[in-house]
């Protein structure tokens, strides 16, 4: 048999001795439509209007083209006219392009063989896209050249992860913005989102919480808000969001449009960033509320057998609906914005709910100075939240200095790091259980006090209030709702004209 290395140096000694000439693959380029676009903004400036919203120097495969494109834009952005006359006295120390032809006579005959400046978009969109397919050759070869090369200790975890992220931002980059839009188109999608809200039940503008009393208010969860549900420990912040997500996902309905696409008509696909839970906590969470069981006895076993049928049979409807957990913790606001973007792409996305907002690190390091961090991932989470069109709902502690007052229901100033969290958040609500603080004072049974404090406990047991500390556009006030502790669920409260008469 044989040996294999000589069977390569053969087929070396082969491929040299043909007549034809080794060719090598460039990287995709187009210089026509390069020269093609520099000549359009020559000769007519407008031309760049039409590209520059999306295309940059960077953009060009020919160094000196990238360099034309950027004095173009400067001059023409400096309210000055570009011509080849005006333009050539920024080139005219640069070496020739060869022995017959110097850069500005190269400007003058990029104008002069300008035909038209209708395709000038087009031109510049073939560049666009043929440098994004430079970038991912240069992604992919960085990935095996690492893999090929990498150090012992440097994990392929870590790999993954930067490719990844690169892989997002190139996607991300791929959008070309919208810029100014008419006064009309902005008025036809307010008249389209007052028609949705007329069609879906209950007339909500937003998604519906499936809280009757919370949705007044809010008129459902408004897509691209940045919404902050806040409380101290103990008071149902965690119960309260995976109420609100459940809710969502389960009422999400779809239809597809005639480019094929689907379109939520009511309800939502939920992600769920879960930093401080595990996802089998959230979901015995969940269970409990929906199969009415308590969540301590299905954590210890200590159920019966029609408890556990009736267990199974929620969970097999449960397992249905669009929710989606991360249970990640410790991940950066560029991780969570990345694959809440592949969660977009690969399933849909009407909703993120992040829990917590404090567990959540910026881009970079900032232990001196955590307000910085706080405002980069508030101001990053509204950002996502107007880029993927969706209500953001982030979970956030409170300061310790609710626990001084005698009122202890929270305000605004009482939010951790408040300043960023209150000025970028468009709904501020907070969660307050007076039954939680009633319930440790309780005085020694027989006095006086003990009297008084079970009156008081019947009156606050059972009942939870959503303030809503801003809202920019709709009114403040609190929303009373029903709590069920051991089912870690909160509920609609039956008011006095919802009894029946008898």
């Amino acid at each position: 048999m044989a040996d294999p290395a000589v069977l390569a140096t053969e087929k070396l000694k082969q491929a040299g001795s043909a007549t034809e000439p080794l060719t090598f693959r460039q990287p995709p380029h187009n210089l026509e439509a390069e020269q093609a676009l520099l000549g359009a903004i020559l000769v007519n400036n407008e031309a760049l209007d039409r590209v520059s919203g999306f295309l940059s120097p960077d953009h060009f495969f020919d160094p000196l083209h990238g360099r034309i494109y950027e004095t173009l834009a400067t001059l023409i952005h400096a309210g000055k006219t570009a011509t080849p006359v005006t333009v050539k006295t920024f080139f005219e120390n640069v070496e020739p392009i060869d022995a017959t032809m110097t850069v500005p006579q190269y400007l003058g005959r990029l104008a002069a063989n300008a035909t038209t400046v209708i395709n000038a978009a087009e031109y510049g969109r073939t560049i666009y896209d043929l440098a994004t397919r430079r970038s991912l050759i240069l992604i992919g070869e960085d990935m095996v050249n690492t893999a090929y090369d990498s150090a012992v200790d440097n994990a392929p975890r870590a790999q993954i992860e930067d490719a990844e992220s690169r892989l997002y931002s190139l996607a991300e980059q791929n959008k070309y913005g919208k810029g100014f839009e008419t006064f009309k188109s902005a008025l036809t999608t307010a008249i389209e989102m007052a028609n949705s809200a007329f069609q879906r039940s209950g007339h909500l503008s937003g998604a519906s919480t499936g809280l009757a009393d919370l949705d007044n208010k809010l008129g459902g969860l408004q897509r691209s808000d940045l919404i902050i549900l806040a409380g101290r420990p103990s008071m149902g912040k965690t119960a309260l969001a995976t109420n609100i997500a459940y809710n969502v996902a389960k009422a999400h309905r779809s239809e597809r449009r005639p480019d094929g696409t689907m379109e939520t008509t009511d309800g939502g696909i939920v992600g769920f960033f879960s930093l401080e839970m595990s996802s089998e906590q959230l979901a015995t969470r969940i269970l409990a509320e929906q199969a009415e069981i308590s969540s301590e006895k299905i954590r210890r076993g200590m159920i019966d057998e029609n408890e556990f049928r009736k267990l199974a049979n929620v969970a097999n409807e449960m397992s249905r609906i669009p929710l989606y957990i991360d249970q990640t913790g410790g991940i950066t606001i560029a991780q969570l914005s990345a694959r809440a973007r592949k969660l977009k792409r690969q399933h849909g996305l009407d909703m993120l709910v992040v829990d917590y907002l404090q567990l959540l690190a910026g881009s970079k390091a900032r232990s001196d100075n955590r307000v910085q961090e706080i405002t980069e991932i508030t101001t990053g989470l509204k950002a996502l939240a107007k880029e993927l069109n969706v209500p953001i709902m982030a979970l956030s502690q409170l300061s310790r200095q609710v626990e001084t007052r005698e009122d202890k229901r929270p305000q605004l100033s009482d939010l951790r790091e408040s300043g960023s969290i209150e000025q970028d958040a468009d709904v501020v609500m907070f969660v307050f259980r007076e039954e939680y603080y009633v319930e440790r004072l309780k005085p020694a049974e027989g006095t006086p006090e003990f009297a008084d404090w079970m009156t008081k406990m019947s009156q606050v047991s059972g009942k939870a209030e959503v303030i809503i500390g801003k809202q920019r556009h709709g009114p403040v006030g609190t929303v009373e709702l029903s709590f069920e502790g051991q089912f870690t669920r909160f509920g609609n409260l039956a008011r006095d004209y919802m009894l029946p008469s008898h």
